[in-house]
């Protein structure tokens, strides 16, 4: 929304109607479910005494005030801002694309809980480190497919790698250089310069696609190639896997990764194997060293958090009904019934003792 104030998402209006309405009404069920259960204890002149101390009233600002301090808490979470101001954003960085294999193989369990979960994890971990670069998200088994294109915006690039599986490409195998291919040709389609990084995380089964021509490819238009290796070299039998009615074992290809990433003269083999893997160092040391693309510059509109108002408010309502006791200020005391003695009757009566035969009363 522009102008001098804006929140940052409506849909969350939504809280109002699914939060604040519940808790009113449930405010209102307990103070009826209160009464009625005051109301059968009442029947003692005693305990009347300690119902009109209770003040409904009092009762009932207690509740309006923890609405309102939830009503208020629900605003903060919305973000009100304003008082936009004008800022120059210059954009600096490399291009990175993550080539993801999701084929079958990365089923295999010789990481926790997965090959494909391992690399998921290393991927987002790379991305939370990363400082002004774009990312690309490509992933392959028997056909290569871009999941999000080139991005500043690392949230919607985790998102989409969140929802990666075995499933999201529908073709069976690993076919290695047509997912080189989608990164040379569609993700850095029309993108001069050397500012290019590609990074493979696989195991290093192919099906004869050519990866080695398609990285030296990659580099002679001034990509640079690094390779990640998942998993045991000696193979590992994949969980509910079956091929003609025989288990499969699918192994790491060290061989098959270390060529592609020397095709270029910068580039790296990171051996994981069976090992937790960091791929936070690669980028590091590889990547955030190397020669960054200077981007355009750009006028952005930067909005003033107001937040801290509504936030102020509830702790202060929330206070408030904390002191508020539900007793009256003064309450109105029933006398309690009962019967006061005669001095006659509360006297004491004296002791007679009687001598042996002495018939006096």
């Amino acid at each position: 929304m522009d102008g001098i104030f804006r929140l940052e998402d409506f849909a969350q209006w939504y809280w109002v109607v699914f939060g604040v309405v519940p808790m009113g009404l449930l405010f209102a069920v307990y103070q009826v479910w209160k009464g009625r259960a005051l109301e059968r204890f009442a029947q003692a002149p005693t305990l009347r005494h300690l119902l009109d101390a209770s003040s409904l009233g009092r009762r009932i600002a207690k509740s309006i005030l923890v609405l309102l301090a939830f009503v208020a808490l629900t605003v903060t979470l919305w973000r009100p801002q304003g008082n936009p101001t004008i800022e120059e954003v210059r954009r600096s960085g490399r291009d990175v694309v993550f080539l993801l294999d999701v084929s079958k193989s990365m089923l295999a369990t010789d990481l926790a809980p997965n090959r494909l979960e391992r690399a998921k994890i290393m991927i987002a971990d790379a991305v939370e480190r990363m400082q002004g670069d774009r990312v690309a998200l490509v992933v392959f088994a028997g056909t290569a497919s871009m999941r999000c294109p080139l991005t500043h915006n690392h949230f919607s690039f985790l998102t989409h790698l969140e929802r990666v599986d075995v499933e999201t490409v529908a073709r069976g195998g690993t076919n290695i250089g047509d997912a080189i291919r989608v990164a040379t040709d569609r993700v850095f389609y029309g993108i001069e310069g050397t500012y290019k990084d590609i990074v493979l995380i696989s195991d290093g089964d192919d099906q004869d696609s050519f990866p080695i021509e398609a990285a030296q490819e990659a580099v002679r238009q001034g990509a640079r190639v690094f390779t990640v290796g998942l998993g045991d070299p000696a193979g590992t039998t994949l969980p509910g896997v079956r091929y003609r009615g025989d288990s499969v074992v699918s192994g790491l290809n060290e061989e098959l990764l270390r060529e592609i990433a020397f095709t270029h003269p910068e580039g790296r083999y990171v051996n994981v194997g069976t090992k937790t893997g960091d791929l936070g160092d690669l980028y590091l040391h590889a990547i955030a060293t190397a020669d960054e693309r200077e981007g355009e510059s750009k006028e952005t509109r930067v909005w003033k958090e107001w937040y801290q108002g509504p936030l102020a408010l509830a702790l202060v309502l929330l206070v408030i009904e904390w002191c508020l006791s539900e007793r009256a200020g003064r309450a109105r005391r029933r006398p309690v019934a009962f019967t006061a003695a005669t001095p006659a009757e509360s006297a004491p009566k004296p002791v007679v003792f009687k001598a042996a035969g002495d018939t006096t009363s």
